[in-house]
């Protein structure tokens, strides 16, 4: 049966070339970045319709499955140079991964390097001194307790082990102590560390040091009214030994006492601010002890209202 022939290949002419370096040219000077162009990309509805949380969480991974049974479907669609780029990025770079070592190294690196973190263990241990709910606490215990003691769990990534991950778990046992939980569990956390309260010094680090600390936060949150709110160095001090304090008399709620006091302190900036026009203001040590110090002072006043 004969071949067919051959098309000619489009002679690149001299004219071409010079017009081609020209796009070039002004794709690197952004020039065109708002230029609407055709491209074909992957359709993201087919790649939306295996992303099902439900099934994730499960560790059932639908969008492979149905990438291996369907073959990718193709769309045109018109966009800005700046979108395409992007687009078209991210399918070149994706045809350079290789999912499957991609996969194996990040479980080979989870199972010798890995570090899970249980938060509020103390919500699942027995008390002693209330019958309601015991029951379901330790089977919550008993689930949590083959991956802890040593498991292979089923991910969306390959089966991964437990032996040698570090579990670490914390809780605040106010009303129940870690040997209420159930001796196997307590057996697999042989090491215990009981933390000190934070005091002052602790809360103007806080306020501080971060990058999204709660100062920054409400300065830039206070700044969309265009007011600018500028915190002294004895203010915060001034915040976080009031936190401190009220920690002490009260409930020790640690480093969310900040949030209470700083919207308090602020409420006026927050709520009334984009009505007064106060342009810069400066939180002081006194302003401080205004708004929330005869607050602090009075128990009943202070345990409902920070």
């Amino acid at each position: 049966m004969p071949s067919a022939p051959e098309q000619p290949k489009e002679e690149v002419t001299d004219d071409i070339k010079n017009e081609r370096m020209s796009v070039s040219d002004q794709l690197a000077k952004g020039l065109l970045e708002n230029r609407e162009v055709e491209i074909e990309m992957d359709d993201p509805q087919q790649a939306a319709a295996g992303n099902n949380p439900m099934m994730n969480q499960m560790g059932i991974d639908l969008s492979d499955t149905l990438g291996q049974m369907m073959p990718k479907r193709r769309v045109k669609r018109n966009m800005p140079v700046s979108e395409a780029r992007e687009v078209l990025i991210q399918e070149e770079s994706e045809k350079l991964v290789n999912e499957g070592d991609i996969n194996h190294d990040a479980i080979k690196r989870a199972e010798n390097t890995g570090i899970i973190f249980i938060d509020e263990i103390d919500k699942i241990a027995s008390k002693n001194n209330q019958n309601s709910g015991e029951v379901s606490r330790e089977g919550v215990q008993r689930d949590i307790l083959p991956i802890v003691e040593g498991t292979q769990v089923q991910t969306k990534y390959g089966l991964l082990s437990t032996d040698h991950i570090l579990f670490i778990a914390a809780g605040a046992f106010a009303e129940s102590k870690p040997s209420d939980l159930i001796a196997e569990l307590q057996g697999r956390f042989p090491i215990r560390v009981e933390l000190d309260d934070l005091d002052k010094d602790d809360f103007v680090r806080i306020l501080t040091e971060p990058t999204n600390s709660l100062i920054k936060q409400y300065t830039a949150l206070i700044g969309t009214d265009n007011i600018k709110v500028t915190f002294t160095m004895e203010a915060i001090e001034r915040i976080a030994e009031l936190s401190a304090e009220l920690n002490h008399e009260n409930q020790n709620i640690g480093a969310r006492r900040l949030h209470t006091v700083l919207e308090k302190l602020l409420e006026d900036l927050l709520y009334e601010g984009p009505d007064m026009q106060m342009g810069d203001i400066t939180i002081t040590e006194n302003y401080v002890n205004d708004k929330i110090g005869n607050i602090v002072k009075d128990k009943d006043l202070s345990r409902y209202i920070l």
